[in-house]
C-alpha cells in the first residue's frame, strides 16, 4: 500500500492524500519562489516534520519510561539557501511544560534529537534544537 498520493492542482499547488486516513494537505510554493504562500510549502513541511517527529518520539519515550509528557509547543524556523535552493538550517525551540527529573529531561531530549526525521535529513542541513523546560 502506498504511503500517500500527490496530485498537481496547477498554479504551483499540490494536494497530498494520506493513503490510510484519507487526510489531505494542500501545499503552495512560497512567495519568494513564485507562489502565493497560502499553504505550507514542501520545505515548510520538511522543517515542520522534524519538530513533529521529535515530539512524537519523545511521547513514545515518556510512555516507555512510565511518565506523563506534558504539553509541548515547538516554534519552527526554516532557513533557505540559494545556489542551489535548499533548506540550509532548521531551528526549533521546544517548550515543554511539566515537572521532570534531570535524568528524564536528558532521556527525552536524546530521544527527540535521534528521531527518524532528524536521522534522515542531509548532514548539510544544520539542526539547531533548543529545549525550554517550563517547570
Amino acid at each position: 500500500m502506498t504511503t500517500s498520493t500527490v496530485v498537481y492542482l496547477g498554479k504551483l499547488r499540490t494536494e497530498l492524500t494520506h493513503s490510510k486516513s484519507k487526510e489531505i494537505i494542500t501545499t503552495d510554493a512560497p512567495p519568494d519562489n513564485n507562489g502565493k504562500g497560502a499553504f505550507f510549502s514542501p520545505t515548510d513541511l520538511c522543517a515542520t516534520s522534524l519538530a513533529s517527529c521529535m515530539i512524537t518520539i519523545m511521547g513514545i519515550k515518556a510512555n516507555n519510561m512510565g511518565i506523563e509528557l506534558g504539553p509541548i509547543e515547538a516554534a519552527v524556523y526554516k532557513v533557505m539557501a540559494s545556489n542551489p535552493r535548499r533548506i540550509s538550517a532548521i531551528k526549533i525551540e521546544l517548550r515543554v511544560a511539566g515537572k521532570y527529573q534531570i535524568s528524564d529531561k536528558i532521556s527525552l531530549e536524546v530521544a527527540g534529537l535521534n528521531c527518524p526525521v532528524a536521522k534522515s535529513l542531509h548532514p548539510d542541513i544544520e539542526q539547531d534544537i533548543r529545549f525550554v523546560w517550563q517547570d
